[in-house]
């Protein structure tokens, strides 16, 4: 059931179909996903509620749309105390990590005598953070979107995340958004928790800036509402890339691969090397750690290494390499002799593990770094969520009489060119009327 691909064979199709990874099921799911926007819109709550009983639990009702207080003490004392503590030590790697990023709140610069340029950073007034679930519970990203959320200083953070079956949020979450200082929590998921945080219903507040991984059906819905709100970054389905020489552990290249294949059916993960005895071997040994998983993660792992992953054999590592740059993708592990030579080489990715003791997981969890990163190639465009997702900067500028009286004539040249007459009359009555020759 694993692919084994040779990149010098793939015909032009099976590589197009190999980039796109599960692009076409997002594309499927556009007409669903119009249907949830548009009853969300006009119908708010009820609609909210409706499509909560046919995807997520039966008997949903409007009480069920925000975590309690209640809900939140139940949470921690449901929890390990082990598991309560990890928590704690992973965020503070996460704010301390996110907390490097805070740039000075105003620069002004003098670019010539009398005229002033610079910028002001503001956060941005309320942001939706969208915690999936799927079939486990995420507290990881929780920490992920809420830490630099408040690092940044977001005066609203809400979260959006579905429910448990019994309609409960989960427990490790609702903990880790109050360890983050989060306490609005909305019980909903999917197309609908995204359509809410965008429009607003009479119990979701409409937030400025959605940001947040998630399935397909996410990923669908947050497509058709690029304009109506600011979405992020695209994250979709998980995906990953453990790129090896011929130096590498077959066994460490194995384990590694199944990672972000676990994650659901959607996503993605590839083996790429240019050694034929290393593609071999973790071939051969991938069964038998596949074995040892629960099933239907098992299922997960066996879609994604047959459909939209496996182990891809190229001519050199420069090829791999550019293969890599090529794909960009979420998460990259460089097992090679030198990764930091190797690291050199690398363009697009969403970020960039080296060395056999830097696996994904820990960056997932606890390193510090933010593991909510760009999918679908959007590395080559995109960042991982930072501070600066909750950031805006605003141009200020100030002109003295010396720094106005220099550049009016420049301005009225460049206003006439492009054929802005109300450009230049600004500038030219104003002299008048202050007596500027």
């Amino acid at each position: 059931m694993i692919q084994f691909l040779e990149l010098s064979k793939l015909t032009p199709e099976a590589l197009a179909r190999l980039m796109r990874r599960a692009e076409a099921d997002i594309r499927e799911l556009l007409p669903l996903a119009q249907e949830v926007i548009d009853r969300i819109r006009t119908e708010g709550d009820s609609a909210v509620i409706d499509f909560m009983r046919r995807f997520d639990v039966k008997e949903y009702d409007a009480t069920m749309l925000r975590a309690t207080p209640e809900d939140f003490a139940a949470a921690r004392a449901e929890l390990e105390p082990k598991v309560i503590d990890a928590i704690k030590q992973a965020h503070e790697n996460i704010r301390l990590f996110h907390s490097e990023q805070i740039p000075e709140p105003m620069w002004f610069k003098e670019v010539q005598p009398g005229v002033m340029a610079g910028e002001k950073v503001t956060p941005i007034a309320s942001a939706g953070l969208y915690v999936p679930r799927g079939k486990g519970a995420f507290p990881s990203v929780m920490l992920m979107l809420a830490t630099p959320a408040k690092v940044a200083s977001v005066p609203r953070i809400c979260v959006a995340t579905p429910p448990r079956p019994d309609g409960k949020a989960d427990s490790a979450a609702l903990v880790a958004a109050e360890i983050c200082g989060v306490d609005e929590v909305y019980v909903i998921g999917g197309m609908q928790a995204v359509a809410a945080l965008a429009y607003g219903t009479e119990t979701v507040p409409k937030v400025d800036k959605i940001i947040g991984p998630g399935n397909s059906y996410v990923s669908a819905a947050k497509r058709l509402l690029y304009g109506v709100v600011d979405v992020g970054l695209p994250a979709g389905p998980s995906e990953a890339i453990i790129l090896t020489d011929e130096h590498a552990d077959p066994r460490l290249a194995a384990l590694d691969l199944l990672v972000e294949a676990e994650h659901g059916p959607d996503s993605a993960a590839l083996l790429v090397t240019h050694s034929r005895a290393v593609a071999e071997q973790a071939l051969e040994i991938l069964p038998e750690y596949i074995a040892e998983l629960p099933e239907w993660r098992r299922n997960f792992v066996n879609n994604v290494l047959s459909n939209y992953g496996g182990v891809l054999l190229t001519g050199s590592l420069q090829e791999s390499i550019d293969f890599v740059n090529e794909y960009a993708p979420e998460h990259l592990e460089v097992l090679t002799a030198d990764p930091f030579i190797t690291l050199n080489k690398i363009k697009n990715a969403g970020e960039i593990l080296l060395g056999h003791l830097t696996p994904i997981p820990t960056a997932n969890y606890c390193l510090g770094l933010n593991a909510i990163l760009p999918t679908g190639r959007f590395a080559r465009s995109f960042s991982s969520v930072s501070v600066f997702d909750f950031l805006k900067r605003t141009g200020v500028g100030y002109l003295s009489r010396e720094g106005y009286e220099r550049l009016q004539g420049i301005t009225t040249t460049l206003a006439d060119y492009e054929g802005f007459p109300a450009h230049a009359m600004a500038i030219r009555k104003r002299n008048e009327i202050l007596g500027i020759e």
